[in-house]
């Protein structure tokens, strides 16, 4: 056998009720609007979506997490097995360190993404709620003879950000000083008599994430409010993701697409050995070419909608995946993440979106 070329072809498609999150009764005590953001009901802003923005930017906002799903892996076997699953190194992490990674079928094609977490005693899983089932399923169709177990801890574990220049000053107001912990490091300790984990993220953007039990995160996010972080929606959340360049599953990256033409390096390991899909990742990186990539691109006129293309010279050449609408200034920037044929565009050309016009740009979004 190949490879990688371990066979499934099922699709998941099966609806379940939307959850609310953990901290739904807190939010909505704070006056939050709803809605659905990756497969939970959480908090889509607290009415000023503008000043949400500025604390992320300039301040310390704090938001809801419950939409990320927490799976756990124990057995013998499961660091063997989670490194034969993704494209990322896991063997070899640290204790209490983590990965960003995909998820891959024997065609190369992403089928999700996650982060991993070395947790010593068990491997823990970061995704998306609107992942979470899919994922599960395919891990589990892929546990043969294998000592692993996987389970959900959602209900039991959960999750907020804390992100801004500010995000330090909130916890150092708490007694926690996070300045020497590394980028998806966990760090386990108490905040008053709940017990925490404290990891900082990978983004470009200063941004921490406080891991409690669903029990205890009411009366956490209450303390960082008094610490002095502003409540923060979805929406102002949405919009900074799309400005640091980070692609979301299931909008900016699809089950057809390939590793390398979603331009994130670090989900990718070339020297871990055989996980699933590897020979197709392989072979592109062997080339040294992807025929189209994500990029950025800076919007003049009128907001494209999602799936718009994107054209050069009358040819398209991509389309939009991600489009948000930026307060900067006391004016609105219109900043898309798009998927282009990036040698089809000639240098110096200025790219159209219907009666738009678009200046490509590097991710994450130079914001002045």
């Amino acid at each position: 056998m190949k490879c990688g070329d371990r066979r499934f072809g099922h699709r998941y498609n099966r609806r379940l009720p939307m959850p609310n999150t953990p901290l739904h009764e807190t939010l909505a005590a704070r006056g939050a609007k709803f809605g659905e953001y990756s497969g939970a009901e959480t908090a889509a802003s607290f009415g000023d979506v503008s000043a949400e923005v500025g604390a992320l930017r300039h301040g310390a906002g704090v938001y809801d997490l419950g939409w990320r799903a927490k799976l756990i892996g124990t057995g013998e076997d499961r660091v063997r097995w989670f490194n034969g699953m993704v494209t990322n190194n896991i063997k070899d992490l640290a204790q209490n360190q983590g990965a960003y990674t995909f998820l891959l079928n024997a065609q190369g094609q992403i089928q999700a993404d996650m982060y991993v977490y070395n947790r010593g005693e068990h491997v823990l899983v970061d995704t998306d709620r609107s992942q979470a089932d899919r994922v599960r399923e395919i891990f589990e169709k892929y546990i043969i003879m294998d000592d692993v177990t996987i389970d959900d801890a959602s209900e039991k574990l959960s999750a907020m950000g804390l992100q801004g220049p500010e995000a330090a000053a909130v916890m150092q107001h708490l007694g926690h000083d996070v300045s020497g912990i590394a980028p998806l490091e966990v760090v386990d300790t108490k905040l008053g008599e709940a017990g925490i984990s404290i990891v900082r993220s990978d983004s470009p953007v200063p941004t921490l994430e406080i891991w409690a039990s669903t029990q205890t995160l009411p009366t956490l996010w209450q303390s960082l409010v008094a610490a002095g972080a502003k409540p923060v929606g979805f929406e102002a959340y949405e919009i900074m993701r799309v400005v640091a360049g980070r692609p979301r599953y299931g909008v900016d990256i699809g089950d057809r697409d390939l590793p390398q033409e979603t331009a994130q390096d670090r989900a990718l390991n070339f020297r871990k050995g055989c996980y699933v899909g590897q020979e197709i990742v392989e072979r592109i990186h062997s080339r040294g070419k992807v025929h189209r990539s994500l990029a950025g691109l800076v919007i003049s006129g009128a907001a494209p909608a999602r799936g718009a293309a994107v054209e050069a010279g009358g040819k398209q050449i991509g389309e939009v995946r991600s489009v948000t609408s930026f307060p900067v200034n006391g004016a609105t920037r219109i900043l898309a993440i798009a998927s282009l044929r990036r040698d089809a565009i000639p240098a110096g050309a200025t790219l159209q979106v219907g009666t738009s016009t678009a200046t490509l740009s590097e991710l994450p979004f130079r914001i002045e």
